[in-house]
């Protein structure tokens, strides 16, 4: 087996390594598998990692049930590994961290533009995977996060086919409180915490989840992800407060809904009531401004792949992050320009990207090396990467993530109603 950790570890001087591999490559590096365990959650098994590894950081850890693409943001677990959250890089038998790799070439690797603007990566995706729901909760907006040193977190959803083969035990989201909620019927959830289920999820409303659909969620605006396997392109932060005290019968300590709080607001229920985007929470409608389903970037089938915006629209007027799906057939090659740097998982198939081999695991053990994921430089998207299915019968499927502001071109959010491809 290749595995990743008997890879010799590079910090410094990291330039000739990082030149030698782009230029093997096309202007792409290689990317190792990033585990991620999460102590309040059950693993969903649906990340092709082996069982026997889904509590590979140890029981205490708690269950692996996220793997995360392309990033330079670290975990914010508790008892965390150093690096963990943070992608490797692989070239000529050794590793270095993305994050390290921007620090000594960012301008080579995401563009002078966005490097100068944000001294890093910005951005950064997932897969999560639950068995059941995840906790009603928030994350903080850029003003809320300065508080306590961190940045603010706008995400999205996709939910591939292809990791979605059943649903798990509860593939439904809540979102946003009913319209009408009071503040006093929220605060009144947090002063019940201790007395078992608070009952936020009685003030909010469910939405059944569907494979190939997604949605667009800003910060300060409650969610409970249900169970179905996610691809989550969002900001480089992990704040989030959990505003439900119990689920599935486990309970989630106020530890959880405060950690990114200023220790004097700890107990202040007026304070942590107010965290939350009012209007947007209670929005009679939510959905109409949120959710997304795919729109074709041109109409190229009759070529042989088909490439489609899956994240997409503004948030408070900004473009945080977008994404796309191409799908290539059998025996098909096809160039595909973008116009920023991206990070890229396949979740089908086998073929080439550029001089990279790309192929789909069936199995994935902890510590093994996989080649299905790729960072794309800025100089390599725009000058066009030759993607290629090597397989006579099945597609060859990726997801890639862009950073902000890189594709003005794409959607708004309610765009798949009028699709004309």
């Amino acid at each position: 087996m290749n595995t990743v950790t008997s890879l010799k570890i590079v910090t410094k001087n990291l330039q000739s390594l990082i030149d030698g591999a782009l230029q093997e490559s096309g202007g792409l590096l290689r990317l190792a598998p990033c585990w991620v365990p999460r102590s309040f959650l059950q693993p969903g098994k649906r990340l092709k990692l082996h069982p026997d590894d889904l509590y590979a950081f140890g029981l205490n850890r708690g269950g692996i049930d996220e793997r995360w693409f392309a990033s330079t943001t670290p975990a914010a677990n508790e008892n965390r590994t150093p690096d963990e959250g943070l992608s490797y890089v692989v070239a000529d038998g050794q590793r270095f961290t993305l994050k390290d790799a921007i620090q000594e070439a960012g301008a080579q690797i995401i563009g002078k533009k966005m490097y100068a603007k944000y001294n890093r990566w910005p951005v950064y995706s997932k897969y999560f995977d639950n068995m059941g729901p995840i906790p009603h909760h928030l994350h903080q907006n850029e003003k809320l996060a300065k508080l306590v040193g961190q940045e603010g977190k706008p995400e999205a959803y996709y939910f591939p086919p292809q990791h979605n083969n059943v649903g798990n035990n509860f593939p439904y989201t809540f979102f946003g409180l009913e319209p009408g909620t009071t503040k006093a019927q929220v605060r009144k959830c947090l002063e019940n915490w201790n007395k078992g289920d608070n009952g936020i999820l009685d003030l909010s409303r469910a939405y059944r989840l569907n494979p190939g659909t997604g949605w667009l969620v800003g910060p300060c605006i409650l969610h409970a992800p249900g169970s179905l396997c996610t691809y989550e392109p969002q900001w480089g932060s992990d704040v989030f407060g959990m505003y439900q005290s119990l689920v599935e019968g486990r309970e989630v300590p106020w530890s959880l809904l405060v950690k990114d709080m200023p220790e004097s607001k700890h107990q202040d229920l007026d304070f942590i009531v107010n965290t939350l985007d009012w209007e947007a929470n209670v929005d009679p409608s939510f959905k109409d401004k949120h959710y997304l389903a795919p729109v074709p970037v041109a109409d190229t089938r009759s070529e042989g792949y088909v490439d489609r915006w899956i994240v997409y629209g503004k948030i408070n007027g900004k473009q945080y992050f977008t994404a796309k799906e191409l799908t290539v057939d059998p025996g098909t090659k096809c160039t595909v320009k973008d116009n920023g740097a991206y990070g890229l998982i396949v979740t089908q198939g086998k073929g080439k990207m550029n001089q990279l081999d790309l192929d789909c695991p069936k199995l994935i053990r902890f510590v093994e090396m996989t080649q299905d994921e790729v960072f794309c430089t800025e100089a390599a998207a725009k000058a066009g990467v030759v993607f290629e299915n090597t397989s006579p019968t099945e597609p060859l499927v990726v997801l890639r993530y862009f950073g902000p502001d890189v594709n003005p071109e794409a959607p708004q959010v309610g765009a798949y109603r009028t699709n004309k491809f």
